[in-house]
C-alpha cells in the first residue's frame, strides 16, 4: 500500500488544483507543415522531437522520407520491426499530427452561425491587428441596414467564418483522402486567405467601390480585392508577422503569394496570359486550393456559403442551402489536367438551390430599391464631401475620402463611421454632404418610380445613364403638367446586374460530379439532365428610375415621363404603368395584355373598352 502513495512533491496545492491543464508542445520544433519536402534526416529530426529518438535508426535503414510518412500504417510500423502496439500507436499518433491541424493550441469562438469554432494562434495574431479589427465598423450589407433592422452584422464576423470554414473544407478533404497529401502549411495559407478576403471593404461595403469610387475617380479601375492584397502586405510589415508565419511553418514570400492569388487571381495577369499554370503559390498538383475562397471557375466557395448562411440569418429570410451536405460529399477529382474540387451527382439539385438563393437575396436585399437609392444618396453625400474630409496616411500626408486607397494607412482610418462623422459635423463645406444624411436619416428618401427591361442586355456607361436622364426629363407626354418642371438633376438612373454569378452563363455547367460506383471519375450534368423547371436564361438586367423631387405633382408628372420614355426607348412596360399614366399604355400595341389582345374568348370582339388601360376613346382610336 505505501508503494501506492503518490511522493510528497506530487500532491497538488489548491492553486494547482484549479490550474487549467497546457497542451504538450514538442521541446524540437521543425516546420512540419512541409513534412512531404523532408530527406531521411528530417524525418528523424521529428522523430526526436516527438521523444522517439529510439525508433531513427529503423527509420534512417528504410531510407523514410516526408512523403512517405502519410501512408505509414500499422503493419507497415511493425514489418520494419517496431514490435509492440503501444509503440506503434505512439508513432502513428506523433506523425498525425503532421496533417492536422487541430495538434497546435487554439482559440474558441461562439458564433451565430457555425456555433463554437476553433481558430489557430496565427489566425489569432491576424485578427488582433488594427488592420483587421477595422472590419467591425463596416457593415457586411451596407446601406441594407437602413431596410433590415436586423442586417447590423458587419465584415470582421464574416471574415472569421470564412477562414472557419476554409479550414473545415480542407479537413474534410484531407480526410477523406490522404493521398491528396493536404499540409498544414496549406490548410493555414488557406484560412489565413478566408480570413483576409474582405480586408480592403471601404465604407459601406460594395457601395464604395462599386458606386462612389467609379464617380470619385472615374479614371481608374479599382476594386476592393486590389485592396484587401495591400491591405494584407501592410498588415504583415506593420504588425512584424512575418517571424511569426515562419515559426508556424510557412515559407515566405512563396506562401505570401499563394495567400494572396487566393483572394484576387494570378498576381502578375500579363505573364499568367501566356503560361498554362499561372499561379506561383501552389504548383498544377494542388489546383483545387483555389476553389476553397474564391472560386473563380463556378462560384461554389466558402465565401458564398458563409454569407448565404448569415445574411439570411440576419435578413430573417430563410437559407435554402446547407453547406454541410457540400462538405460530406466534396472530393478532389482530375478534370482536363487539373485537380477539382467535385461533389455527388444526386447533390446538383442542390447546387441549383444555392445558386437560386442567391438571386433571392439579390433581388430582396442587395438590390432592394429603398436599400439601392439611401445607397445612392449616400454616394451623393461622400462625393460633396469629397475634399473636405481630411484623413493622415503615411509620413503625415492626408487623403481624401477618394485617395484614401492609395494609402493603407489612411485607408486602415476609413470605416462607416464617416457617416457619423458628416451627419454630425458643423462645418459650412459639409453643409450639403449633412442635409442629405439627415434627408437619409428623417427617411426624406427619393422616390422610385418604377422598374423597366430592355429587349437585350446592354453595355451601360456613366454617359449613357447620363443621356438617359436628359431624355427622361424631356419626354413630353400627352397632357402633362404644364405647371411641372422637371430637369435631367431631377432623375436618377440605376442599372441593375442580376445573374447566377456568372453572367448569362449557367454555372452549373463548370461544376463536375462523380457517382457512387467510381469516386474517381468526374463528368458533366446538363440543365436538361436535371429538370425542365429550372430557368432558360442566367442573367437579366434591371434599370430603376428614381426622383429627386417628393411632392405629389413633380411625383405624378416624373411617373408619365418616366412610362413615356419607356415606350420610346421599347423598352418592358412598368409593372403599375396601367395604373401611373392610363393614357398611355394602350398606344402601344406590345405593351396590351393578352386579355386586351384576344378577350375573353380568343377573339377582339368580345374586349371591353379597358378600366385600367384608358378610357374607351384611346381603345377606339388603337384599333380603328
Amino acid at each position: 500500500m505505501a508503494d501506492r502513495k503518490r511522493p510528497f512533491e506530487a500532491v497538488q496545492t489548491a492553486e494547482d488544483r484549479y490550474r487549467t491543464p497546457e497542451k504538450r508542445v514538442s521541446d524540437v520544433r521543425v516546420h512540419d507543415s512541409d513534412y512531404k519536402h523532408w530527406g531521411v534526416e528530417e524525418t528523424c529530426r521529428y522523430l526526436r522531437g516527438e521523444g522517439l529518438s529510439k525508433w531513427e535508426d529503423i527509420f534512417r535503414a528504410q531510407k523514410i522520407t516526408g512523403v512517405g510518412l502519410r501512408y505509414l500504417k500499422d503493419p507497415d510500423l511493425e514489418r520494419i520491426g517496431v514490435q509492440r502496439l503501444g509503440d506503434r500507436l505512439q508513432i502513428l499518433h506523433s506523425l498525425k499530427k503532421l496533417w492536422q491541424i487541430e495538434a497546435e493550441p487554439s482559440k474558441v469562438f461562439n458564433d451565430p452561425i457555425h456555433g463554437h469554432i476553433e481558430l489557430h494562434p496565427l489566425l489569432i495574431k491576424i485578427i488582433d491587428t488594427p488592420q483587421f479589427q477595422r472590419l467591425r465598423n463596416i457593415k457586411q450589407l451596407g446601406g441594407t441596414y437602413f431596410v433590415f433592422p436586423g442586417a447590423s452584422h458587419n465584415r470582421f464576423e464574416h471574415s472569421i467564418g470564412v477562414g472557419y470554414l476554409a479550414g473545415q473544407l480542407l479537413q474534410a478533404l484531407n480526410k477523406r483522402q490522404p493521398g491528396l497529401l493536404i499540409c498544414r502549411r496549406d490548410i493555414l495559407c488557406v484560412q489565413i486567405a478566408g480570413l483576409c478576403h474582405d480586408l480592403g471593404h471601404g465604407p459601406f461595403s460594395h457601395m464604395f467601390d462599386g458606386m462612389f469610387i467609379p464617380k470619385a475617380r472615374p479614371g481608374i479601375h479599382w476594386k476592393h480585392e486590389k485592396a484587401s492584397l495591400d491591405m494584407f502586405d501592410y498588415l504583415v510589415s506593420d504588425n512584424g508577422l512575418k517571424p511569426l508565419m515562419e515559426e508556424h511553418g510557412l515559407v515566405l514570400p512563396e506562401d505570401l503569394d499563394f495567400i494572396k492569388e487566393q483572394i484576387a487571381g494570378p498576381l502578375d495577369t500579363n505573364a499568367a496570359q501566356g503560361q498554362k499554370w499561372p499561379y506561383k503559390g501552389r504548383l498544377k498538383d494542388k489546383s483545387f486550393l483555389y476553389e476553397i475562397v474564391a472560386n473563380k471557375r463556378n462560384g461554389i466557395d466558402v465565401d458564398k456559403w458563409d454569407y448565404f448562411a448569415r445574411d439570411c440569418y440576419h435578413l430573417g429570410i430563410p437559407n435554402n442551402f446547407d453547406y454541410h451536405r457540400f462538405l460530406k460529399f466534396a472530393r478532389v477529382c482530375e478534370v482536363d489536367g487539373e485537380k477539382n474540387i467535385c461533389t455527388r451527382d444526386k447533390e446538383v439539385g442542390n447546387l441549383y438551390d444555392m445558386f437560386h438563393t442567391r438571386n433571392c437575396l439579390h433581388r430582396r436585399a442587395y438590390q432592394h430599391k429603398v436599400g439601392n437609392i439611401i445607397e445612392t444618396m449616400i454616394t451623393e453625400a461622400f462625393l460633396k464631401a469629397d475634399q473636405f474630409i481630411q484623413i493622415e496616411g503615411s509620413g503625415g500626408k492626408m487623403f481624401t475620402l477618394s485617395t484614401a486607397i492609395d494609402d493603407m494607412e489612411a485607408y486602415t482610418k476609413l470605416t462607416d463611421h464617416v457617416f457619423e462623422q458628416i451627419l454630425n459635423s458643423s462645418s459650412a463645406d459639409l453643409a450639403e454632404a449633412r442635409q442629405i444624411l439627415r434627408n437619409i436619416t428623417c427617411r426624406r428618401l427619393y422616390k422610385c418610380l418604377g422598374q423597366t427591361q430592355a429587349n437585350e442586355p446592354m453595355e451601360v456607361t456613366q454617359e449613357m445613364i447620363q443621356s438617359w436622364e436628359t431624355e427622361l426629363a424631356q419626354a413630353d407626354p400627352p397632357h402633362s403638367f404644364h405647371d411641372v418642371s422637371l430637369q435631367s438633376q431631377d432623375f436618377i438612373v440605376n442599372v441593375i446586374e442580376l445573374d447566377y454569378g456568372m453572367k448569362e452563363k449557367d454555372p452549373i455547367d463548370n461544376v463536375r460530379f462523380y457517382c457512387k460506383n467510381d469516386l474517381t471519375k468526374a463528368y458533366q450534368i446538363r440543365k436538361d439532365q436535371v429538370s425542365k423547371l429550372l430557368p432558360e436564361h442566367f442573367a437579366e438586367q434591371l434599370i430603376r428610375v428614381y426622383c429627386k423631387k417628393r411632392d405629389k405633382k413633380s411625383l405624378e408628372a416624373a411617373g408619365k415621363h418616366f412610362v413615356k420614355w419607356c415606350m420610346d426607348r421599347n423598352f418592358s412596360k412598368p409593372q403599375d404603368g396601367d395604373i401611373i399614366a392610363p393614357e398611355l399604355t394602350p398606344l402601344k400595341p406590345n405593351w396590351l395584355n393578352s386579355s386586351d389582345k384576344d378577350g375573353e374568348h380568343g377573339s377582339c370582339k368580345d374586349v371591353k373598352p379597358g378600366k385600367v388601360n384608358g378610357p374607351t376613346k384611346a381603345k377606339t382610336k388603337l384599333f380603328k
